[in-house]
């Protein structure tokens, strides 16, 4: 099994993997999960897969186990910055603006992980070395890009699996039903694992 971290400055390195990605992605968001979201040529994507952000993904043999998206919190195109900002100024219509308890902020240091899955044809027996390839990527991706801190939205049950990821995190917004599912903002300090 492999982890990958793209970007649009290497992706022409890794031939199919982005495309795949993004396969598995509109897999598991909207025909598994059943969400409104953009589809094109069998792919989900919106307006924040753009040059500023990094994809993440566990893959083997060509097929994706996992995937995360990574974008900076000082990311702008057109009207929009990151998810979890734009949700907080009202952009993002099925997200509650309430879903942070700060105002959503724009640093170099402060990135946020969007786009989180595991593949539903993931087996059960490999989903957590899945997940924790998944996550240990994600703080060295964000590590290697400047980040002290990583916000997103995952589901509400974080607690149980944070400490097993190795994660130094903590409820950043309150316990919020987004697309059928109790969610929660998180922020998760790397300041801590910086070596």
């Amino acid at each position: 099994m492999q982890t990958t971290t793209l970007s649009f400055a290497n992706m022409h390195n890794h031939g199919e993997l982005f495309a795949n990605l993004l396969r598995a992605r509109r897999q598991s968001f909207i025909v598994q999960n059943k969400w409104d979201l953009p589809e094109a040529m069998g792919m989900e994507f919106d307006q924040y897969d753009t040059p500023a952000s990094r994809w993440i993904a566990v893959h083997e043999f060509g097929e994706i186990r996992a995937g995360i998206r990574l974008t900076p919190t000082t990311a702008h195109c057109g009207i929009y910055t990151y998810m979890i900002r734009d949700a907080q100024r009202g952009l993002l219509p099925s997200i509650p603006a309430n879903l942070l308890n700060e105002e959503a902020p724009v640093a170099e240091n402060v990135w946020e992980s969007s786009r989180v899955f595991v593949s539903h044809s993931t087996p059960m027996k490999i989903r957590r070395m899945v997940h924790a390839q998944l996550i240990m990527e994600m703080m060295k991706s964000a590590r290697d890009l400047g980040a002290v801190r990583v916000l997103c939205i995952i589901p509400a049950n974080w607690p149980r699996w944070a400490t097993r990821c190795g994660l130094d995190a903590v409820a950043a917004g309150p316990v919020l039903n987004i697309d059928g599912e109790e969610s929660q903002c998180v922020s998760i300090n790397l300041a801590g694992n910086l070596h």
